[in-house]
Parts: structure tokens; C-alpha cells; sequence
């Protein structure tokens, strides 16, 4: 699956699979055999709800529902969290329960996390390590991306079919010049490109290698990279189809800055229909996939295998369609609508699954499924239409304002939103042709699509204003949770005690003792139900405790999520969540992938405290031991051993400061009158620095020797740090490496005293 396009800033390699071409022959479409063209079909079936929760021996035998494990490398994305949402709704039309991880099966090292709740499993595009997980011999299935190692489903959506409707397009607008834009690492891409080549080759259009443009990835900034490229064959193309919408978003504004006029010298089409794709200018016309069919798709394959059904390894098809807006000519609304829908001989006809139908496209009802099931306010619009019709008095405007909301928030794409009224609108005028009607009518329905027309605008506009609301909520909680972490003690971090300032119902924070075991840190209840004691100790695989979950996780309701706490030098270990779907739990996509950033930032500044606490406190004590020393040392001051006769030794130990300078000259030139010494040996092996200024003390006491008649000669200086004393005076002084090479100087007659000295040297 390209990961660019799904809203994620990541790339993900995949695995190299089968020849591009290949990949829809033999192919299923999710809900039905695949026909060449991906139209129709669905994998969402609204009359589960009606079916008794799939039960049995769930969580590896234990009784109760069964759990589907989710393994998907981000929770965030126009791609991912809607995947996501699928799987966890289709879930719980099963009466199943989803537990999510983030990571790859070989990070998580799945299977062994949580091995003994999960029933079967699905793996979305990250399929490092699938080989384990296939090893378990459980229900696995895959979403994004086809591979062979696993020997399993992979759910994917029907690329082939979804380019083939673009180019056709363009062609139908009498394009043939018609350039494609992509970046050929993802495979989904790489089948979109067949697809472009084998429809060329169908009308008759030649296929033009230097039309074919190469981006650096699926996200807005691999086509910024591939705009040049793009610009240069500007007159040589009338078209582009883009392998994801982010690169076409990415590239757009370079093309009009470059005074290209879209889709007047150049018509694009995307491929994705992210929620940008309606908002730039013009309005990008992009083949729609629902990520929530894959999602549901998968979780339909899990549960039919653990029922006992044999899935086999092959590919699932999710269907998708064209959506036409400006950036190919068209107009916005008018590809959602089919000239025959609005056929029927009254309100109660099939209208009312048509408009459903305009909500979910690409995704069709099954024919046993209620259009109330998925809109529940369809019968209040369509029963304000009959009112108008007969000039009865219409349902409660704030009713009415309530299905509105409800159409919104099922496809919040404000074309799909006015193609409701238009396919009302076209109802009527068919229903005028064939059974008439008078003028009074006519203006009543009129003043009703007019405000239907205005309630949905509305009603998107509330959207947007909840969204504008919720962000600023966002922000404070991100904030406080923050603050908490980063600003807090070790215990509030540890605790969870930041879980009570976000939507979270029950969390578990469980550190790392070794490669297989996990040691509970942490816990929070919003309820106050039951949570895992802390110091308790528990295995991988036995993790988050079953019999520790609240109870409301039994149902299903809720969204278990397991999030890895990692640093770049560590792996701390897991942190478990439960509450509702991933936008109510954190409202927005990427939030708990900051509370996982932050709270391993946290963990890691507390370690990082502590670490220096301890640092401080052994630099305490070796501060302390040197002051005792140096106390010692002045106590010892400087003391005179005769070695042998006319020799004496100076042991110095500790820095030698102005102060013990003058001592050291003082004692020294005392020692040599007291013990008529001709040679003075100052040995410096203790004294930790030799410096200009210790240099400077070491030359006057030399000088003063002399004028007694004696001579210095120091020991355990090394000659390197001899000679790094430029211009330093020393006068006749001596230097030795050792007290051994001194004295046998001194017993073969090599020194001389003072009286016989050849002249004054140079320490340089």
C-alpha cells in the first residue's frame, strides 16, 4: 500500500512482490469476484448488527469474545486511521475486540506480546517478522501491501481498475498526451502504473517514456522533487494522473506558480481522495477509496477463519470510484450522480438507498441492509420532501438539522453533501414528467431543497467549527500533559496519574526487566475498576493482564491500544491504553504517538536525574577526600630527606600554589644550610600540574640554591612537559624522567654542583 498517500510522513519499504500486472488476475473484489473494472461491492454488511456476538474461545482458549490483534506501524494519517476504524467497527458488529499495537511485528516482537489475548491477527503494511506471526498457525491477514512470506489474505484496494477509470476520463475529455506521476518503490503504485500503460495501449495511444515521471516518495514533497521534471514536458502533455493524491497536492502550486492553468493547458487527476483533495484550487479530481473497507474487509477474513472458514492465500479487492471536480474539467458533483437513480414513482422508491449510496460511494448496501442502518435520518429528509410535495407541515426543524449533521458526518465531501440535493432535485423533476403537478408544489419543494441545501452547508460548517473547537481542546491537553510529564516528579509520570486530563478509561504502564518479562510501573481507572498491582511481574505474552482489564472491555466498545516506550538508547517498555475509537480517545490522529514520545522523554529525564544525583554525590565525596588531602598535604609541607651525603630530597605532593611556592623555597634553601647540601632533588611525580607559574616558583628556588652553592635538579618531570615550558628561566636546573636516573648521575660523577656549573639552561 503506498504509505505516502495515506497521510503518513513516513516511508515504509515493502517487500518486493509479483510482477505489477499480476497482482489483480485471480484477484478477489471485497464482497464479490472481481470483474475487471473494481465497480460495486462491499465488505461492510450493516446487517451483522442484527447477528448474535460471535463467541467461543476467545483469547486462546479462554471463553469469551474473541480478540483481534491489530499490528500497524503508526495510528495516525488519512490512511491509517480510518483502517483502523474499519477494523475496530466491523469488530464489534462481530461482538469482537481490537487491540492495537504500534510497530511492526518484528519491534513488538510478535508474536510473543500479547500472544495469549489475541485470537488472529492483522497486519497493516509493516510486515517485518510476518514470518513469526505466520509461524503461530492462527488466523492472520494483511492490509496495504501484498506478500508472499505470510502464505495468507492480503486485503488491498482495486488499484488496477481505479487508474483504468482516470485514464478513460481523460481520454473521454479527448486527452492523449496524458503524462504519469509516481514513485515506483511502493507497489500500489507500480500497478496503477500498469494499469495507465495497458489503457493507453486499449484507445490506441502510443506509450511515451518521457511521459512518465518519477517521484521521490508518495508524500506533498515527492511532488515538489517532480515538478521540474513535469514542467519540462509541459508542452508536451494535456494531462497528468498522479499514482496518489499528495504528490499531486504537493505539485500543484508549482504548476500554477510556473503559470501553468489547471485544467485548461493541464488536466490532473489524483489517486486516494484524501481530505485536502477538496479543498485546493481548483478542486483535485481523484479515484475514492474507503480505507475504512479495507479495514472492515480484514476483520471480516479474520472472523470468517476463526468461525472455521478457509481463507485462501490470494488477493482482496476493495472497490473505488472516480470523483470528478475541477482539475479535470469537470463538474464537482455531477460524477456522483447516475441519470437513472432518481427513477421511482414516489418518496418510498429506492431514493432513500440511493442517497445512502452517494454517502458511502465507492461502497454499495447489501441489498438485505436498511438505508436507516447507515443513515438514520433518511426517512425524516425524505419525509420533509413528501410534506412539502402535499403541503403538509414538515418534521421539527431541529430534527431535520440533526439528519443533516448525521449525512455530514458519514461523508463529509461538500460535493458528495450537494449531490444529495441535486439527485432530489432531479427525483422531483422526473416525478413532475410523469405524474404533473402545479405550480404551488413546485415552489414548495423548491423552498425545501433550498433550505436543505443551506442545513448541510450548515451542518458542514458545524463540522468544521467542532473540528476548529476540538483542536483548541487538543492543544490544552496536549499542554497539561505535557507539563505533566516533562515538568513533574518521576511518580506522576510513572503513576499515570496525566491519563485523567485525556479521554483514556484505564491505562498500564509496564517497564522492561529483562528480554520476556514486563514489571508494572504505573496504572490509572477512570472508573476506579480493577488495574494490575504495581511491582506485579508478568511474561510478554501474558500482557496487558486479561484479568485486570475493566470490564467494559468485555463488550467490545472499547479500543485496547499498546503503545512501545522507546528512546533512541532504549527500550523502556509498554504502555496499554483503553478507551473509544483513536480520534474520541485522543482527538487526533497523531496525539498518542506524543503521549508515547513524551512519556519516554519523561522516563528518560528521570533516569538522566538520577544518573546525575548520583554523578553529584561521588563528586561530593572526591571533592571532599582532595580537600582532605590537600589539608595533608600542607601539613606535611615540604619535607627534607637526606638521601645521601650533600644530597637531599624533596618529595612534593598536591598543587603548588603562591603560598607553598614561597614554602617550598623557604624550607628548601633552611634544608641546604642546615644539612650543607650540594644537591637538591625535587621530585615532582605528585604534583598534578606543572604550569608557567609552578615553572616560575621551580626557577626562583634554583636561583636561590645557587647562591648557597647548591644545585636543584628536578625528577619526574618528563621531558615533553620540560620543553612545552617556553621561555620560562630556570637557570642551571637539571631534569630527570625518575629518582633512579638522578642518583646514578650522581654516583658516576655525571653532576656537578653548583660551584662547577657550565652555564645557566633553558626549559623551552
Amino acid at each position: 500500500m503506498v504509505q505516502g498517500s495515506r497521510g503518513s510522513e513516513v516511508e515504509s519499504p515493502e517487500p518486493s512482490g509479483s510482477p505489477p500486472g499480476g497482482l489483480v488476475q485471480g484477484a478477489r473484489v471485497a464482497g464479490r469476484h472481481a470483474t475487471g473494472e473494481g465497480a460495486g461491492g462491499s465488505t461492510r454488511d450493516a446487517s451483522r448488527l442484527a447477528e448474535p456476538p460471535l463467541r467461543g474461545k476467545g483469547a486462546r482458549g479462554a471463553a469469551g469474545a474473541y480478540t483481534v490483534g491489530v499490528i500497524t506501524p503508526y495510528l495516525d494519517g488519512s490512511f491509517w486511521n480510518p483502517v483502523l476504524k474499519g477494523i475496530h467497527e466491523a469488530a464489534q458488529q462481530h461482538g469482537c475486540r481490537t487491540l492495537v499495537m504500534r510497530g511492526t511485528p518484528a519491534a513488538l516482537q510478535a508474536p510473543s506480546l500479547a500472544r495469549e489475548l489475541v485470537d488472529g491477527w492483522i497486519v497493516v503494511i509493516g510486515v517485518d517478522g510476518i514470518e513469526q506471526l505466520a509461524a503461530e498457525r492462527i488466523p492472520l491477514v494483511v492490509v496495504g501491501t501484498h506478500v508472499h512470506q505470510g502464505n495468507c489474505p492480503s486485503v488491498i484496494p482495486d488499484n488496477h481498475s481505479g487508474i483504468r477509470s482516470a485514464v478513460r476520463h481523460l481520454i473521454e475529455h479527448g486527452h492523449r498526451r496524458i503524462a504519469f506521476v509516481g514513485c515506483f518503490h511502493e507497489s500500489d503504485v507500480r500497478v496503477r502504473f500498469e494499469a495507465y500503460r495497458v489503457t493507453l495501449a486499449e484507445a490506441g495511444i502510443p506509450f511515451d517514456p518521457a511521459l512518465v515521471i518519477r517521484s521521490d516518495d508518495n508524500w506533498y514533497t515527492g511532488g515538489e522533487n517532480a515538478a521540474p521534471q513535469l514542467l519540462a514536458q509541459r508542452h508536451a502533455c494535456t494531462a497528468a494522473v498522479f499514482g496518489t493524491d499528495k504528490n499531486a497536492l504537493g505539485m500543484i502550486p508549482l504548476l500554477k506558480a510556473a503559470g501553468v492553468r489547471i485544467p485548461e493547458e493541464l488536466a490532473i487527476v489524483g489517486f486516494d481522495d484524501v481530505p485536502e483533495a477538496q479543498a485546493v484550487d481548483p478542486p483535485l479530481t481523484t479515484v475514492r477509496q474507503r480505507f475504512e473497507m479495507m479495514g472492515s474487509a480484514a476483520c471480516d477474513l479474520v472472523v470468517s477463519m476463526l468461525a472455521g472458514e478457509t481463507a485462501l492465500p490470494d488477493l482482496v479487492l476493495t472497490p473505488n470510484t472516480l470523483i470528478q471536480r475541477l482539475s479535470c474539467g469537470c463538474d464537482v458533483i455531477r460524477s456522483l450522480l447516475d441519470e437513472d437513480a432518481a427513477s421511482g414513482d414516489g418518496a418510498g422508491s429506492d431514493l432513500d438507498r440511493r442517497m445512502v449510496e452517494l454517502l458511502l460511494a465507492p461502497e454499495r448496501l447489501a441489498p438485505t441492509t436498511s438505508p436507516a442502518a447507515v443513515w438514520p435520518g433518511v426517512a425524516l429528509v425524505l419525509e420533509a420532501y413528501s410534506a412539502a410535495l402535499a403541503g403538509a407541515a414538515p418534521p421539527p426543524a431541529k430534527e431535520l438539522e440533526r439528519a443533516y449533521l448525521q449525512a455530514v458526518g458519514i461523508a463529509p465531501d461538500m460535493g458528495t453533501s450537494m449531490a444529495i440535493v441535486r439527485l432530489l432535485r432531479r427525483f422531483h423533476e422526473r416525478r413532475r414528467e410523469r405524474l404533473g403537478g402545479d405550480a404551488a408544489s413546485a415552489q414548495r419543494v423548491e423552498a425545501f431543497l433550498d433550505s436543505a441545501h443551506l442545513s448541510l452547508a450548515r451542518a458542514r460548517l458545524n463540522v468544521e467549527t467542532d473540528a476548529v473547537t476540538q483542536l483548541g481542546r487538543l492543544v490544552r491537553s496536549n499542554y497539561d500533559v505535557g507539563l505533566a510529564l516533562l515538568s513533574g516528579s518521576q511518580q506522576e509520570s510513572l503513576s499515570l496519574s496525566w491519563l485523567a486530563k485525556t479521554a483514556a478509561i484505564w491505562g498500564c504502564l509496564a517497564l522492561r526487566e529483562d528480554a520476556t518479562t514486563l514489571v508494572v510501573a504505573g496504572a490509572y481507572s477512570r472508573d476506579g475498576s480493577a488495574t494490575p498491582p504495581i511491582g506485579g511481574r508478568y511474561r510478554l505474552e501474558a500482557f496487558p493482564p486479561a484479568d485486570r482489564l475493566p470490564p467494559s472491555a468485555t463488550s467490545g466498545a472499547l479500543m485496547m491500544i499498546l503503545l512501545p516506550i522507546r528512546t533512541a538508547r532504549r527500550d523502556w517498555g509498554i504502555l496499554a491504553l483503553m478507551g473509544p475509537t483513536l480520534r474520541e480517545l485522543a482527538g487526533d490522529e497523531g496525539t498518542l504517538g506524543v503521549w508515547a514520545s513524551l512519556l519516554a522523554a519523561a522516563l528518560e529525564r528521570n533516569e538522566l536525574v538520577q544518573s546525575l544525583s548520583a554523578k553529584n554525590a561521588e563528586l561530593q565525596g572526591a571533592y571532599a577526600m582532595e580537600r582532605t588531602l590537600s589539608e595533608t598535604v600542607r601539613d606535611l609541607g615540604c619535607p627534607l630527606i637526606p638521601l645521601l651525603p650533600g644530597v637531599l630530597l624533596v618529595p612534593l605532593i598536591g598543587a603548588i600554589d603562591r603560598d607553598r611556592a614561597l614554602q617550598v623555597l623557604t624550607d628548601v634553601a633552611e634544608g641546604v644550610g642546615r644539612h650543607e647540601a650540594r644537591f637538591v632533588l625535587l621530585e615532582l611525580t605528585g604534583v598534578p600540574a606543572v604550569d608557567a607559574q609552578v615553572a616560575h616558583a621551580l626557577g626562583q628556588t634554583s636561583r636561590a640554591v645557587a647562591l648557597l652553592g647548591a644545585r636543584v635538579i628536578l625528577v619526574g618531570m618528563r621531558p615533553e612537559i620540560a620543553r612545552s615550558l617556553v621561555d620560562v628561566e630556570l637557570g642551571d636546573l637539571s631534569t630527570y624522567s625518575s629518582l633512579a636516573a638522578a642518583l646514578h648521575e650522581l654516583t658516576t660523577g655525571g653532576l656537578r654542583p653548583a660551584g662547577a656549573k657550565r652555564g645557566a639552561t633553558r626549559i623551552a
